[in-house]
């Protein structure tokens, strides 16, 4: 990174079709590896996704596009058409073309200058058609999207409805084939059983359709990973539904004898049932993989769809992709505010419950920041947009959990090496049963030792092995989204478990950032509201941020406030002011003593708020002593709670300051917390860390993501608490949206839910195969159970990763 390479890096996500297994994953991501320029390739096979990180100036999306359909797979873009305005000649149509060409995502791009539209083919990961009409305006044109976009991004509906079909007509092929199998055995020879049903021309008619044309997946699959010198899951089936048909196929040829009926068994139902078999447990890991991505859709379902802007006067209701930075949008009470933007009109309450957690509505005025998705409550609003599309707040949470949920965790790398090399060891163990059969066991029969080796081919496939840790980190991070809590990658998932130490900042984190009025005493017979009129009357006109605290507080008890006919402030002393022609100081003891005023009697109480974190100011009406107000930086309610939480969880807990030690102490042991770090510098907050890092903890730092990012970069697992700035995005591993220190061992408590997941996941997919391999070649599992097995195996992993999608805190 230090000779700039990586500021070059950019990243792309790929929406890949046809993967079938891990092994698929893994061979594609090999794949992408090899190309010069990526430094980085991820494929998730649950997900179905590749995210790459490559240099821009080697490699680009369409050449890794061509690399995965050489690998024998798909991949899915969308499509968009514009209608271009301004347009005068062919310079101009080729401008918008090479300037669209250029975007990251995009595909490919055409304009056609006679019909004055463009095509364009893009990645929607990577950018949207808001993005590409920003850029024909800033080339010097208009652009509008013309009707509805083209979407691919449907791909997985309708992969899941021709898997119905295909299961459909396998089942009804492959039901004679079942009953006649069934009424072999001793204890249901009471089902009457159709003479057609046995005839092995009739087995050879229903088997076929299913072995070839619905079967062909399962070929296609298996030539492309051998021909990429590779096998998968499609190899195993291929090889084990084949072996059934050919013999059968060959013993009718060979046996049929004058009556039409055959003389030895036939295995056209091992095949046709297994194959049928598969498809079910695709189906079902199909529907199970389309819920664990349900948390995505719940975020993208908080978007607004439209949006009134006011453009030449007029209001007009666009598309929410159409908004601009710079529109002004009108909000009306109970609609969702569309995009990010800053209130120029207007008072209202905004429900931000979605993003903060925080059910009370917040008030908003002009000039106040409102984000996009929240709900305006009881006024009318008008905002100008500031963020829009992609830059949105919710759009970066929606970013944020799609890369955690296509990211690898480390311990996943362990499943990948295991599935990578499974295959070709099941097709040897398949061999030796076989031989061990036909040779040893039962000598000269072969259509016995070929049943044993089909079924341990089918019982070893991999698919539960590839889902295992994928669908876990999808349905735990899309929960811990839905908690709040933002988990950058798998690996942070995965990390954030074995935290032993906590560091947390102080401002903005164990307290609530902003200073508030905790004490107004009066002394010598002065009555309050006169005392608290005056005062904040004063006050009203200082801009420093105490004096906002105790007006705030004066106001919050419903005192109006007088107007001031004289004001003056006093640096390092306080201020002097006359109101109703009475003379007030407020300030420090040094701004008594310049004026004489005789406050000394006050000072010991005022020792005591100062012991107790709190900032203290002497107030004088006319010359005389008249009493104190105090203010300090409170704690949030939660902050106890947590920490208190955190020990429990036998986590070491520290707060850090650039704050004095007497405040910061008093703060701390208000929370509960036994160390702290007062008076440390920003940049001294990373040394810290590292120093704890050195004592041999595994540290997480907890900050408000501005002045605390070299900190949170340096810790072991960084987490930025508030709702989600972009910087705090940046630094941080984990970003907890609800500014709230509970978060923290909520999201420890997810880390551990998940990791446990994972590990059941890894436990059961193993144990299917290390059981189920010896149990099929010892001869105790006929083929078509074997399938039934395997296909039980990947539901009931990607059903037990579901569990963690309803997880109570």
């Amino acid at each position: 990174m230090g000779n700039g390479e990586g500021l070059k890096q950019q990243q792309t996500t790929l929406q890949i079709t046809g993967m079938t297994c891990a092994a698929c994953a893994n061979r594609i991501e090999k794949g992408l590896s090899k190309l010069e320029g990526v430094s980085q390739a991820t494929v998730n096979f649950a997900l179905e996704q590749a995210a790459v990180t490559f240099d821009p100036t080697k490699t680009d999306p369409s050449q890794m596009e061509q690399k995965i359909q050489a690998l024998g797979y798909g991949t899915v873009g969308e499509s968009a058409d514009f209608q271009i305005m301004g347009m005068t000649c062919a310079a101009c149509a080729a401008r918008i073309e090479k300037g669209l060409n250029k975007m990251p995502g995009v595909s490919k791009a055409t304009v056609n200058l006679a019909l004055e539209t463009a095509h364009v083919e893009y990645n929607p990961a990577e950018v949207t058609p808001a993005d590409m009409i920003q850029k024909v305006e800033k080339i010097g044109y208009k652009a509008a999207l013309k009707g509805e976009k083209k979407e691919s991004g449907d791909h997985r509906q309708q992969e899941i409805k021709r898997q119905k079909l295909k299961l459909l007509v396998s089942a009804l092929l492959s039901f004679p084939l079942l009953w006649a199998m069934v009424s072999h055995f001793s204890f249901t020879s009471f089902i009457w059983l159709p003479d057609l049903f046995m005839n092995p021309w009739f087995q050879f008619a229903l088997a076929t359709p299913v072995q070839f044309i619905i079967g062909r997946q399962f070929y296609i699959g298996a030539y492309k990973a051998l021909r990429n010198g590779s096998a998968n899951m499609d190899v195993l089936v291929a090889l084990g539904t084949s072996a059934a048909y050919f013999y059968s196929l060959y013993q009718t040829i060979e046996t049929i004898n004058a009556h039409g009926h055959h003389q030895v068994d036939l295995y056209y139902e091992t095949s046709a049932v297994l194959i049928t078999l598969i498809l079910l447990g695709k189906l079902f890991e199909a529907l199970a993989k389309g819920r664990s991505s349900e948390a995505i859709k719940t975020l993208m379902g908080l978007q607004a769809k439209t949006a009134t802007v006011i453009r030449a006067g007029q209001e007009m209701t666009v598309p929410v992709e159409q908004v601009l930075v710079g529109d002004v949008v009108v909000v009306k009470p109970g609609e969702k505010i569309p995009v990010d933007g800053e209130v120029v009109s207007g008072t209202s309450s905004v429900d931000e419950s979605m993003l903060t957690g925080e059910s009370i509505p917040v008030e908003k005025r002009a000039g106040d920041k409102v984000i996009g998705a929240t709900i305006n409550k009881n006024g009318m609003l008008q905002i100008k947009a500031t963020k829009v599309g992609r830059e949105t707040a919710l759009a970066q949470i929606i970013k944020v959990v799609e890369e955690a949920q296509g990211s690898k965790a480390p311990i996943q790398r362990v499943a990948d090496v295991i599935s990578g090399i499974f295959v070709p060891i099941v097709v040897g163990i398949a061999v030796v049963t076989f031989l061990v059969w036909y040779i040893a066991v039962e000598p000269g029969s072969f259509a016995s030792a070929l049943e044993k080796a089909i079924a341990v081919l089918v019982i070893a496939c991999p698919c539960a092995l590839g889902l295992a840790t994928p669908t876990s980190i999808m349905a735990g991070s899309g929960r811990a989204a839905e908690l709040g809590i933002l988990f950058k990658g798998g690996e942070h998932l995965e990390a954030t478990h074995r935290i032993d130490a906590i560091v947390l900042d102080k401002t903005g984190t164990v307290t609530k950032g902003k200073p508030e009025l905790t004490d107004v005493i009066i002394e010598n017979g002065m009555e309050e509201l006169t005392f608290l009129r005056l005062v904040g009357a004063a006050e009203k006109n200082s801009e420093h941020p105490l004096a906002e605290a105790i007006v705030a507080g004066i106001q919050e008890k419903g005192v109006e406030l007088p107007q001031t006919e004289q004001f003056e402030a006093i640096p390092g002393y306080g201020i002097r002011a006359i109101i109703g022609g009475l003379e007030l100081h407020i300030g420090t003891r040094k701004l008594m003593r310049k004026f004489g005023i005789q406050a000394e009697s006050a000072f010991d109480k005022m020792n005591r708020l100062e012991e107790s974190g709190k900032t203290a100011m002497l107030v004088a009406v006319e010359g005389r002593y008249a009493g104190m107000v105090a203010v300090a930086d409170t704690i949030k309610e939660t902050s106890k709670e947590a920490v208190k939480r955190l020990k429990n969880l036998g986590i070491e807990v520290i707060m850090i300051t650039g704050d004095n030690e007497r405040t910061a102490k008093a703060i701390a042991a208000q929370a509960g917390i036994g160390k702290v770090l007062a008076e440390v510098l920003p940049e001294g907050k990373a040394a810290e860390v590292k120093k704890l890092q050195e004592s041999g903890k595994k540290v997480a730092m907890v900050g408000d993501g501005i002045n605390d990012a070299p900190a949170l970069a340096t810790a072991d697992i960084g987490m930025a608490i508030g709702t989600g700035t972009d910087v705090a995005m940046e630094a941080a591993d984990v970003t907890l949206m609800r500014g709230d220190l509970n978060s923290i061992p909520d999201a420890i408590f997810m880390s551990k839910k998940t990791m446990s997941n994972i590990k059941q996941n890894l436990f059961w997919a193993l144990a299917y195969n290390v059981i189920g391999i010896p149990v099929a070649a010892l001869g105790f599992l006929a083929p078509w159970l074997a399938g039934a097995a395997m296909a039980l195996s990947s539901v009931s992993v990607v059903l037990n990763a579901l569990r963690l999608q309803r997880v109570k805190l």
